[in-house]
């Protein structure tokens, strides 16, 4: 059994040190690369964090090609018994965009550092500055649909009710004061509560203890399937976690987020 068979979606920096050493663990850091090579949890391998996503316009944050994916998840030495812990030092919204990648292709084993680097440090715990040899094993992926939404998918469903859309950009974007894309505003329905806003800044940016309160009294609940999304899928991975660490039964990331839905002529909007 894996020492971390036990351990819960979301861990403590406690956890991950004790299981350092773990046979089946791939330590994934997606912090810039001089952040990483300044010094990074010890074992940890790096993640360009564009490499998890399409990177092409007009909605750069979708799924990267499938032969990018493989390419990828076979330099981190990926295999079927592998148990993933994935930090950032932001807070989560990558190191949660790479939890649900390992929904895609279907991984369970995986793991949220609570804070990321940041908790890591402010725990005092060490650093390294060593670079783990790239796997370099071909590896076969399939994908699943289950943990994503796309535009047509969402679209067919607003104005459910048993629908969250959980917004996770800033009140200035949600309202279109602030353009990223060719329309600003909001899509019908959805929620806003800024991704930054779910993290304890007086705990290194760990998740709030009291997210469950927050969420239920902006309706975005469990009974709900939610269905949450930013500009590009990178701040509502941090949502996504989540929503997840929750328990919640139905979360998908809308990963064509509103770099998509904005830039198209014909899609609903509210302001």
């Amino acid at each position: 059994m894996s020492p971390f068979a036990d351990l819960p979606l979301v861990i403590e920096p406690a956890e991950l040190a004790a299981r350092l050493d773990a046979d089946d663990l791939i330590l994934v850091d997606l912090s810039s690369a001089a952040r990483y090579a300044e010094g990074h949890i010890p074992g940890a391998r790096w993640v360009d964090s564009k490499r998890t996503q399409l990177g092409q316009p007009p909605a750069p944050g979708l799924l990267p090609e499938l032969p990018q994916l493989q390419a990828l998840f076979s330099e981190l030495g990926h295999r079927p018994d592998a148990t993933y812990v994935v930090y950032d030092d932001e807070g989560g919204g990558w190191a949660g965009r790479f939890i649900w990648l390992l929904d895609v292709i279907g991984h369970p084993r995986q793991h949220f550092l609570n804070g990321g680097l940041r908790a890591w440090i402010g725990e005092g715990r060490p650093l390294s500055q060593s670079v783990p040899e790239p796997g370099d094993s071909p590896v076969q992926l399939s994908l699943s649909e289950a943990p994503t939404a796309t535009r047509d998918y969402l679209q067919a469903r607003l104005g459910a009710s048993d629908l969250a859309i959980w917004d996770a950009r800033s009140a200035e974007e949600y309202r279109g004061e602030k353009l990223n894309s060719a329309r600003g505003g909001h899509v019908p329905g959805a929620i806003n509560f800024e991704w930054t806003a779910g993290m304890d800044g007086q705990r290194d940016l760990r998740i709030r203890t009291d997210m469950a309160e927050v969420l239920d009294a902006l309706g975005i609940t469990p009974d709900k399937e939610v269905i949450t999304h930013c500009q590009t899928h990178r701040r509502s991975g941090f949502t996504y976690v989540v929503a997840k660490a929750l328990g919640y039964p139905r979360v998908k990331a809308y990963a064509g987020s509103w770099s998509e839905w904005g830039n198209l002529p014909d899609t609903p909007i509210e302001r």
